[in-house]
């Protein structure tokens, strides 16, 4: 019988729906809440505790990438890896990937001081999108229509003490649709897709925003996109994040502990018992 272990910082409804179905699977399903269970990483008895596939779905990132990365050096098998996790952690480090992998991107720039921020907003052009590059759920995302908004949020951002705080992440504002795309990957297959649209008052189309949603179809070309994306991060269970403009799709996030509750309410549990059958095959190699 194959053995999951959910990992997990607090039960969403995620994790019961994917536990349910793996266990109707005839999977052996166990959920360890990692704040509870401390590691002596330099014992050699953590792979015996962790027989079995591992699917990590912290929502804290520092709880997750640390828990990751102890037990992969102890050889245990973890959906997502440390390397997917640690990419798809940090916004500026998957752009980088999208880049090298060519996958079409937003124009993006990086900047390290306020003047320096200034300077490449001016190179991409108003509006500008600033967003920190740890982080979701859109906290943090603004738009600057110009200069002048732009200096009062890179100031707010100034006082903040966390120095990745002023990384400066600045991103071209897509004319899109009032919409966005999120495809969901479960290793080579995309298993749902859906049309994120922004609320009345926002243009931000996130779920926990009170964006809603609507299913939706790929071409084949958009598909490839979404699918090399998904393997410049490493793969495994991934929400790619696109929008649609003049030049096509461009992929502008990808989230390592992707939330569904939002498209599983128009695809119903294809997704969690696609994530189940995927950790399940794994599990059984």
């Amino acid at each position: 019988m194959a053995r999951l272990i959910i990992l997990y910082d607090r039960v969403r409804w995620e994790e019961k729906q994917i536990a349910e179905e793996a266990k109707a699977l005839g999977a052996a399903v166990t959920m360890i809440d990692v704040r509870s269970l401390p590691l002596e990483i330099t014992s050699n008895i953590i792979k015996e505790k962790f027989d079995g596939i591992v699917l990590q779905r912290c929502i804290s990132h520092t709880r997750g990438i640390y828990y990751t990365a102890i037990l992969e050096e102890h050889s245990v098998n973890v959906i997502n890896s440390f390397f997917t996790t640690m990419i798809t952690s940090n916004k500026l480090f998957t752009t980088l990937k999208l880049i090298k992998n060519n996958v079409p991107t937003p124009r993006t720039g990086v900047a390290f001081s306020y003047d320096a921020a200034l300077r490449i907003a001016s190179d991409i052009g108003y509006p500008v999108v600033i967003k920190p590059i740890l982080g979701s759920w859109g906290r943090l995302v603004n738009k600057a229509r110009d200069q002048d908004e732009l200096s009062s949020l890179l100031e707010a951002r100034e006082l903040l003490p966390d120095p990745l705080y002023q990384v400066y992440y600045l991103q071209e504002y897509i004319k899109r649709p009032s919409r966005d795309i999120r495809s969901i990957v479960v290793g080579d297959e995309i298993v749902a897709v859906t049309y994120r649209y922004q609320p009345e008052n926002d243009w931000r189309t996130n779920v926990a925003r009170g964006g809603t949603v609507e299913k939706a179809y790929l071409s084949k070309d958009e598909r490839e996109i979404i699918l090399r994306a998904a393997m410049a991060v490493g793969g495994g269970i991934l929400g790619i994040d696109a929008m649609e403009s003049n030049k096509g799709i461009l992929v502008h996030e990808i989230n390592g502990t992707v939330e569904f509750r939002g498209a599983a309410s128009v695809w119903g549990n294809i997704i969690p018992r696609s994530i189940a059958e995927y950790a399940i095959k794994i599990a059984k190699k």
